[in-house]
C-alpha cells in the first residue's frame, strides 16, 4: 500500500536556507537544459544525397537533440570496448543525464557554496531535465524555469527521518511541522518532497508497506445504489436522482474578480525587477492560493458526500484539455481575420478552470478506492442528446438548459437528463443489476400521547370530514394543535 501525507512546516530560520537551495537548484536545472540544447544544435548535420531510383536530389536533416551533451567522457569503461572476449558487443556509452550527473563533482569544486546542498537532491536535477526531454512529444519542448516556476525538490528513499512532529532533512537538520494527522505504523518512508507555496513551506511524505494489501473493491453483485453525475457550470454536479450540488465560483464571483483586478493592476504599475513589484506579486499569488484552497476543500466535501451515500458513482470521461482549446481563426478572402467568438470562449474557459472537473473526478476516484467503492467512467458521447424515456437521439431535442424530446415529447432539465443517461450507460457497460427501491407510502397514525387538560377547561376543536385532528401547517401529529375555541366553566 502506498500513501501520501502532506504537512506544513513551522516558521523558523531554516526556511531561509531552503529558499537559497531553490535558487541554486534552479540555476543548475537551467544550466543542464542549456547544455542539452546547445549540444543538440551542434549535432544537427545536413546531408545532400541523390535517390538512385527517382534520380531526385533530397536533403535530409538528422540530429540527436535528446541525447546530446559535451560533458566528460561519454564512455563508461574501456571507451566502448567489451571487457571479456567472445561476448556480444554492447555499447557502454553513458546517457546525457549520467554525464551531467558525473559533472556535479566539478561543479562543487568550482562553486563551493554547492557543497551545502545534499548530493541526492543535487543529483535529481539532471534526472528532471532528462524527464522533461522524455515528455517532449506530450508536454512540448522543455522550458527554462524562472523564480516562480521552480518551487520544489525531492529526497531519495532512506535519507529522511521522522520522529513525532519533527523531520530530519540531510544538510538542513531537524525541522518542526504541524502534525495534522499521524502516520500509521509499519510503513517505510519513500520519497520526500519539499515545496514552497504562497502561505509557507510544505513537505509531502510518501510511505509504503508492501505487506498491507490495497483497499478491496466492492464486486458488481454487491452494488445496490449507483448515481450518475453530469458536470455543469450553473451547478457543479447534477445527479441522476434529480438533485444538484452548487458551484460557488471561487474565482469567477464578482468580489474575487474585482480584488484580483486591483492587485494585478498594482503589479503592472510597479517598475520591473523591483522589490515593490515582487511584494505586489506576492499578494496576487496569495490570492490565487486562497482560491485554490477553498476550491479543493469544497471538492473534498462534495466527493465525500457522494462516496458515502452511494456504492458506485458514474461520471463522464471528459476531454478537458480539448474543451479548453481556443477557437479556430476564420480568414476571409481579403486576407483579414473575421470574428470567431474567442472573447466568449475565453469566459467559458475561465468557468471551466474554476469548476475544475478533472480534479473533482480524481478526488472521487481516490475516495472510492479508499472506501472500497467504485467510480465508473463512461463515454460522454450523446449523453445530452438522448432521451431517457424513449432513448431517441436527436440534436434538436436540447434547447439550452431545457430538453424536449422530438419523438415522445418528454420535457426535462437537460443536465439532469444527461445524468440519468450517464447512469444508464454505466449500468449497461459494466453489467450491473440495480434493484429499484420503492418508497412505502406514509400513513398517518393517531397521537400516541394523551393531551392533559387543565381543571375546569373544555377544549373544543372543529372536526374535519375525514375524522382527523387539525394540524398547524406541516406540523406532525403529537405536537400542540391549533384549537378553534376554548370554553371556561365557572364554579
Amino acid at each position: 500500500m502506498l500513501l501520501s501525507y502532506p504537512y506544513q512546516f513551522r516558521h523558523n530560520q531554516q526556511l531561509e536556507k531552503l529558499s537559497g537551495w531553490l535558487d541554486r537548484l534552479r540555476s543548475t536545472y537551467n544550466w543542464c537544459l542549456r547544455d542539452r540544447i546547445k549540444v543538440g544544435h551542434q549535432e544537427f548535420i545536413q546531408i545532400d544525397y541523390c535517390d538512385l531510383k527517382r534520380r531526385v536530389g533530397i536533403t535530409l536533416l538528422t540530429g540527436r537533440l535528446v541525447r546530446g551533451t559535451k560533458l566528460d567522457n561519454p564512455w563508461k569503461t574501456g571507451e566502448g570496448k567489451t571487457k571479456k572476449a567472445g561476448e556480444k558487443h554492447q555499447s557502454p556509452k553513458r546517457s546525457a543525464s549520467l554525464m551531467q550527473d558525473a559533472n556535479l563533482i566539478n561543479l562543487k569544486a568550482s562553486r563551493p557554496w554547492y557543497r551545502n546542498i545534499d548530493a541526492a537532491v543535487l543529483q535529481s536535477i539532471p534526472a528532471r531535465v532528462n524527464e522533461s526531454f522524455n515528455k517532449f512529444f506530450n508536454g512540448g519542448f522543455p522550458k527554462f524555469n524562472g523564480r516562480h516556476d521552480f518551487k520544489s525538490f525531492s529526497y531519495k528513499p532512506g535519507h529522511v527521518k521522522i520522529k513525532g512532529s519533527k523531520i530530519y532533512l540531510p544538510k538542513i537538520g531537524w525541522m518542526r511541522f504541524y502534525n495534522s494527522r499521524s502516520m500509521p505504523d509499519g510503513f517505510d518512508i519513500r520519497t520526500v518532497t519539499v515545496k514552497q507555496k504562497a502561505d509557507g513551506w510544505y513537505v509531502s511524505v510518501i510511505i509504503e508497506n508492501k505487506t498491507v494489501p490495497d483497499f478491496p473493491i466492492i464486486p458488481d453483485s454487491e452494488i445496490k445504489t449507483i448515481t450518475g453525475c453530469d458536470m455543469g457550470l450553473t451547478k457543479l454536479v447534477y445527479l441522476s436522482d434529480g438533485s444538484a450540488l452548487n458551484r460557488p465560483g471561487f474565482a469567477t464571483n464578482k468580489k474575487t474578480k474585482g480584488l484580483m483586478r486591483v492587485r494585478q493592476q498594482r503589479v503592472s504599475r510597479q517598475q520591473k525587477e523591483s522589490k515593490n513589484r515582487s511584494k505586489a506579486q506576492l499578494k496576487v499569488t496569495a490570492l490565487h492560493n486562497k482560491i485554490q484552497q477553498k476550491r479543493e476543500a469544497y471538492q473534498w466535501w462534495v466527493a465525500n458526500k457522494l462516496i458515502k451515500k452511494y456504492d458506485a458513482v458514474a461520471a463522464e470521461d471528459l476531454p478537458i484539455e480539448n474543451m479548453r482549446k481556443g477557437c479556430q481563426p476564420i480568414k476571409s478572402n481579403t486576407g483579414r481575420f473575421l470574428p470567431n467568438n474567442q472573447s466568449a470562449k475565453r469566459g467559458l474557459n475561465r468557468s471551466l478552470s474554476d469548476a475544475s472537473w478533472d480534479y473533482l473526478t480524481k478526488k472521487l476516484e481516490y475516495l472510492a478506492a479508499k472506501s472500497g467503492k467504485r467510480l465508473d467512467k463512461v463515454n460522454p458521447q450523446y449523453t445530452n442528446k438522448t432521451c431517457s424515456k424513449c432513448s431517441h437521439v436527436d440534436r434538436d431535442s436540447r434547447n439550452g438548459e431545457k430538453f424536449i424530446c422530438t419523438n415522445c415529447g418528454h420535457i426535462d432539465d437537460a443536465n439532469r437528463q444527461a445524468a440519468r443517461n450517464v447512469k444508464t450507460k454505466a449500468i449497461e457497460a459494466y453489467g450491473l443489476t440495480i434493484v429499484k427501491k420503492i418508497r412505502a407510502k406514509m400513513v398517518r397514525v393517531d397521537c400516541s400521547k394523551p393531551v392533559q387538560l387543565n381543571l375546569f377547561e373544555i377544549e373544543l376543536c372543529e372536526g374535519l370530514p375525514d375524522n382527523t385532528l387539525p394540524q398547524k401547517g406541516s406540523v406532525a401529529c403529537g405536537r400542540e394543535p391549533r384549537w378553534h375555541s376554548i370554553v371556561s366553566l365557572g364554579c
